[in-house]
């Protein structure tokens, strides 16, 4: 995850995921918005449950990103977002 960050977004550390939202001159398909790279092992680490529920937690935040919100960039828009869909999620 290391030499991903580094690589596609400049960052000389590792990170839990990273989001790669579809560019449309590159996909034909209307409804692919992207890929998203979870490091499982990170995942595991910081889980504050269950791995499947951290890694619900950072599908959700993945997509999120893949459907251009941006926490470091907007003023909070995508963290009460997401706060509130993990309300109605369940998720932690």
């Amino acid at each position: 995850m290391k030499s991903y960050n580094q690589k596609f977004r400049g960052a000389d550390r590792a990170t839990d995921i990273l989001s790669f939202p579809y560019e449309e001159a590159e996909w034909e398909e209307e409804s692919y918005l992207g890929d998203i790279l979870i490091s499982v092992e990170t995942a595991h680490r910081q889980r504050k449950q269950t791995l499947l529920e951290e890694l619900k937690v950072l599908s959700l935040h993945g997509l999120l990103h893949l459907i251009g919100y941006d926490h470091e960039t907007d003023r909070g828009e995508m963290k009460a977002l997401e706060r509130k869909l993990k309300r109605e999620f369940r998720l932690h």
